[in-house]
């Protein structure tokens, strides 16, 4: 589904269940992804086999750091994307990512990356976390991903979301963040014990990431 989010013309893709197979026309496009975590960065360019140049900020010489003061995801995507367009003036999208527990009504949502202290310490987060959740039987959690995409000026937004429950211990060294403490619907294995190339078939910013490049493609 798609639909008209505001006058200025963000255009929001809503997340599907069904990821299809995607080949890109492009073969020269560039686009800057506007992240300083060298993570995301591997994560998405593992996803992105589809033809498409992923410029860092590190590839345009951007070494500032982007401000991430929105109240929601979607305003945190679309605050960096804007920041890095209206300086660079160059096609760009960014991504702001959050874990959203049921049963602590959504947290720590925006606020996934400093759960635990503005030092961003994912073992810290991990067990602040676990310690709220020590007596709570309702587990439920999902991962969500919004991505901020400006192509000459206009923004798009799209939505990548993968279900699941919160262990009660971590579990894995592969993945980052509130990986080793995350199993999807479906798995008995944290996102943190699956291979790679496994996990960037279900996961919150793979669905974003192929749905933008799908949005692409039929440009």
């Amino acid at each position: 589904m798609i639909k008209q989010r505001h006058p200025q013309g963000v255009v929001f893709f809503r997340q599907h269940n069904t990821i299809a197979a995607i080949k890109s026309v492009y073969t020269h496009m560039e686009l800057v992804f506007a992240t300083n975590n060298q993570h995301k960065l591997s994560e998405i360019k593992n996803i992105l086999a589809c033809g498409i140049v992923l410029k860092s900020l590190k590839d345009i010489n951007c070494s500032e750091d982007i401000p991430e003061t929105g109240l929601t995801l979607e305003a945190n995507a679309t605050q960096k994307s804007a920041y890095i367009y209206n300086k660079y003036h160059i096609n760009c999208f960014a991504d702001d990512t959050g874990l959203e527990v049921e049963a602590l009504k959504g947290e720590p949502g925006v606020y996934s990356a400093r759960y635990a202290g503005d030092e961003k310490d994912a073992i810290r987060n991990m067990n602040k976390l676990l310690d709220k959740l020590r007596d709570e039987a309702n587990r439920k959690a999902r991962f969500r991903t919004v991505i901020s995409l400006i192509l000459n000026g206009k923004e798009y937004q799209f939505e990548g979301i993968v279900n699941g429950h919160i262990t009660r211990r971590q579990s894995g060294s592969k993945g980052f963040g509130y990986d080793p403490i995350f199993i999807p619907y479906g798995y008995d294995i944290t996102m943190a014990e699956m291979e790679p190339s496994a996990k960037n078939k279900i996961s919150h910013r793979a669905r974003a990431i192929n749905k933008m490049v799908e949005f692409l493609n039929k440009l």
